[in-house]
């Protein structure tokens, strides 16, 4: 599951988006999943997660952490299939090389339709676990650039959390977190006098090895 921001259709304000993929067989033939497969006998777990990704959308996010395993009785109608699911946040500059096709397309992360196997469960508590890490990790700065204003923080809160923010405290608030640090640079373009730019100064987000629990 790959999870990216886009601009609204509507309003052109950053939305959560993930990229699906159009089933070709039974079961569940038509609708639309999330990407993945088989396991190989030679591959570790985030391997095969990124191999997956790689091979239906062309991507290979830097941001990777096991999400949770599923295993109910009946998630597919011919066989007992067990998914280990992985999770990825990409920046906009890397959603924007994904591969589109007729059977691989994005879709707003919170206007799905009936999805094939438990999918719609799956991405529901994946958005769950975003929306509670957004809370008290820095997990924002993966779905931005490298420099980044302050406003644009707060456009990805206000997307993952599905609601609007107090630009006043949100400022002072990103403005006393140690890994946000101020450069000399300012953002170019707009009409009015440009923003400073910023950039986060944490560590890698890579985290194949998590084990993440309801």
């Amino acid at each position: 599951m790959i999870f990216a921001l886009r601009p609204s259709e509507r309003s052109g304000r950053p939305t959560l988006w993930i990229p699906l993929v159009r089933r070709i067989r039974e079961p569940f033939k038509g609708l639309w999943a999330l990407p993945g497969g088989p396991l190989s006998h030679t591959e570790s777990l985030p391997d095969a997660a990124l191999r997956n990704l790689r091979e239906t959308t062309g991507l290979a996010p830097s941001y990777l952490e096991q999400l949770y395993a599923f295993g109910g009785l009946h998630r597919s109608p011919t066989q007992r299939v067990v998914s280990i699911v992985y999770w990825a946040l990409v920046q906009p500059t890397e959603a924007a090389l994904a591969d589109e096709s007729e059977n691989v397309k994005w879709f707003r992360a919170d206007r799905l339709g009936e999805l094939a196997f438990d999918h719609n469960a799956i991405i529901d508590y994946a958005l769950w676990r975003l929306r509670n890490k957004m809370a008290y990790g820095s997990i924002a700065y993966h779905l931005l650039g490298e420099y980044f204003t302050l406003a644009q923080v707060r456009e990805v809160y206000e997307a993952v959390l599905d609601r609007e923010l107090d630009p006043a405290n949100f400022r002072r608030h990103v403005k006393a977190t140690p890994e946000i640090e101020e450069t000399d640079q300012y953002l170019q373009g707009g009409k009015h006098r440009p923003p400073r730019l910023y950039r986060f100064t944490g560590r890698p987000g890579l985290d194949p090895d998590n084990r993440s629990t309801p």
